[in-house]
């Protein structure tokens, strides 16, 4: 397991990043992604233990943790499946929502991303920024040369957001046809867009900042009513100037 905390933690800093050392410390961030997902969310979460978050994929992955040091408390994560864990576990967990057919030849070299949230009383951007300061550092410690992950886009209003969240990124960042997966159950974006321009989700705003491109279009999850776009990073591709402001 990779240790972050000795390299990424600014000098003065409200918060601290690290990876979950231990069961205690994973149940923090299961803990964390019920209150999110399911409390917040109104997510459908099935877990062997009340409160938690749990799926078979934990016990898989690498869990990033930021704490809040005047309480102690956790209030962001996000989960790591380094691409020797996927293929123990079976899969990624993308694979549920989407064929990443396209995407084999890169399995030996890709971690998947999943998992994100931040406390509801920590949302100002700086959990956040933490997260990719210790992503980065996983990353670039561990020699994975790509990023795969789902980024979610609410769909209390229906759909519409998330539709044009979709055409934004398209026009702008799209991955080349040969990165592009199809969704399991495809969200219809073409009779949800109405034009108008919607606000990227701060996850999504991440992964655009450092070099990452979408995959074709979202997948509806019921599970949690989210439009799932898959997002790709190539680690040759990352903008260096923004990673460098979160590693230092």
């Amino acid at each position: 397991m990779l240790d972050v905390r000795s390299t990424v933690q600014p000098a003065a800093s409200r918060y601290h990043v690290s990876l979950a050392v231990d069961d205690s410390e994973i149940r923090e961030a299961q803990r964390l992604r019920h209150k999110v997902f399911a409390e917040e969310m109104g997510a459908r979460l099935s877990s062997p233990l009340p409160g938690h978050d749990i799926d078979l994929y934990d016990p898989f992955c690498d869990h990033l943790l930021v704490r809040d040091l005047a309480s102690g408390e956790v209030v962001g994560t996000y989960r790591i499946l380094p691409p020797e864990a996927a293929r123990r576990v079976g899969s990624y967990y993308s694979e549920q929502e989407f064929d990443l057919t396209r995407l084999n030849f890169l399995r030996p070299r890709m971690a998947e991303l999943g998992r994100s949230c931040v406390h509801p009383a920590h949302r100002s951007g700086a959990v956040i920024a933490r997260l990719w300061m210790g992503l980065a550092d996983y990353m670039t410690r561990s020699g994975y040369e790509y990023i795969v992950g789902c980024a979610s886009v609410g769909m209390a209003d229906g759909g519409h957001i998330a539709a044009s969240v979709y055409r934004q990124l398209t026009e702008r960042h799209p991955a080349p046809v040969e990165w592009h997966v199809t969704p399991r159950t495809r969200l219809p974006v073409e009779s949800l867009d109405d034009g108008q321009s919607a606000a990227l989700p701060p996850l999504i705003k991440g992964y655009i900042r450092l070099g990452a491109m979408v995959c074709g279009e979202p997948a509806w999850d019921p599970d949690f009513n989210t439009a799932d776009l898959l997002m790709l990073l190539p680690m040759a591709q990352l903008n260096r100037s923004y990673a460098r402001r979160l590693i230092g």
